[in-house]
């Protein structure tokens, strides 16, 4: 899937690129349906192709929002894109989601896995929790007016790992590395010179980043959830539920009933019943997947 793609060479280039990747056609909701069914079923690598280059926008949208970072932009991009082709792969259009939707998570999680490997500041695990306390042990410091170098009072390691929902020793950790024998305060320019701290050029500008990461595992867990949940209903329940509640476009109750030979109040009914099935399938397989209960907004995802 990557024949012919746009490279973007360097950080001089992207103009270029920019303007190259816009010549690719956005794609109307029935046109990619289709050439995601002539991949998935047929292995249409022309389809495949399409899907790709229509989403590179997407990509460098997402990219320019980790530029904070210090890393060459072209690899953040690329990184960027490989995501995205992980998500063509495994693009289900039956399932009523539009590409874009659901390629997002991958390719952000493309781009903050190369972060987590290059940024040569932090060597650290890749565990949820650790991914999670990277992006977010600032702004927990910040709140509790805790920026100065060094180790946290224990009390401040307490109040920062019960609001991140870390272990005290992952905060104690994470606050070492980041302090480092590089420190992230330290000047840019030479004394009286001005240009600010290290740490201001790892500040993303352009989209917090706070919660990315927790955002992306609460919707993959969403989804799979769903995914689990719609396989308690028939096919006659499957088939009104995805065409009433997951449809962009949903079909009319008039529709299915001439399509089942039921009268249109039947089919309302299936809809609720099917709906309140997911509902509860959904709470069950959350809880399997978070290991604790689930709330009441998440069942409604």
């Amino acid at each position: 899937m990557a024949t012919a793609l746009p490279v973007l060479a360097n950080e001089g280039g992207l103009s270029r690129y920019l303007d190259e990747i816009r010549r690719f056609p956005m794609l109307e909701p029935h046109e990619e349906f289709m050439l995601a069914k002539r991949w998935r079923e047929h292995g249409d690598r022309e389809a495949a192709h399409k899907l790709v280059t229509s989403h590179l926008r997407l990509v460098a949208k997402i990219a320019m929002g980790y530029r904070g970072y210090g890393l060459p932009i072209s690899e953040v991009v690329s990184e960027g894109n490989v995501g995205l082709m992980q998500a063509v792969k495994r693009f289900e259009p039956d399932k009523g989601f539009r590409l874009a939707t659901y390629a997002m998570w991958w390719i952000k999680a493309a781009i903050q896995e190369y972060i987590l490997r290059s940024w040569s500041l932090v060597k650290m695990g890749t565990t949820a929790n650790q991914k999670k306390l990277f992006f977010n042990l600032r702004k927990a410091k910040g709140r509790i007016s805790a920026l100065d170098e060094g180790d946290l009072r224990p009390d401040q390691v307490k109040q920062i790992a019960t609001q991140l929902g870390v272990t005290e020793q992952d905060v104690v950790d994470m606050n070492r590395r980041l302090g480092g024998d590089a420190s992230l305060n330290a000047p840019l320019r030479e004394e009286g010179e001005g240009g600010g701290e290290w740490q201001d050029w790892l500040v993303d500008q352009s989209e917090s980043q706070e919660q990315v990461l927790v955002e992306e595992e609460e919707g993959q867990n969403r989804l799979t959830a769903l995914r689990n949940a719609l396989s308690v209903l028939n096919p006659r329940e499957r088939r009104i539920f995805e065409a009433r509640r997951l449809s962009e476009d949903p079909i009319t109750l008039e529709e299915l009933s001439t399509e089942f030979g039921v009268s249109r109040e039947r089919v309302r009914q299936i809809e609720v019943r099917a709906f309140e099935k997911v509902q509860e399938a959904v709470k069950k397989n959350l809880t399997q997947i978070e290991g604790a209960p689930s709330t009441g907004a998440e069942a409604s995802a």
